[in-house]
């Protein structure tokens, strides 16, 4: 159940802080600051994920052959590289590609 509807975008959430939070990224608000860059952020989330930059850390490993990434979704991306799958199919000619920039450029 979703009770708390963003009035800009209507997308709903469970919880009232959860839209609070959402609701910044229409306003324009940066509350969350870098403290070594000083780039702000709408969310917390995007900020933490920005840190990464500056540790170096990468918390997300790949369970084929170890290399490290900072966010999930490169993870996620580079793993294909081990399957072979390639998702991204031009509609014209059928040509597949492993990453979706590659199929734009195409």
């Amino acid at each position: 159940e979703k009770p708390f509807t963003c009035p800009t975008c209507r997308k709903g959430f469970s919880r009232k802080g959860t839209l609070t939070q959402h609701q910044l990224i229409h306003s324009g608000e940066n509350p969350f600051t870098c403290p070594t860059c000083r780039k702000s952020f709408s969310q917390k989330s995007n900020l933490t994920q920005h840190q990464r930059i500056h540790s170096g850390e990468k918390p997300f490993t790949c369970p084929t052959c170890r290399k490290g990434f900072s966010q999930k979704s490169n993870l996620t991306q580079h793993q294909l590289i081990h399957t072979g799958e390639k998702p991204f199919t031009c509609p014209t000619c059928r040509k597949s590609f492993n990453k979706k920039s590659h199929l734009t450029c195409h």
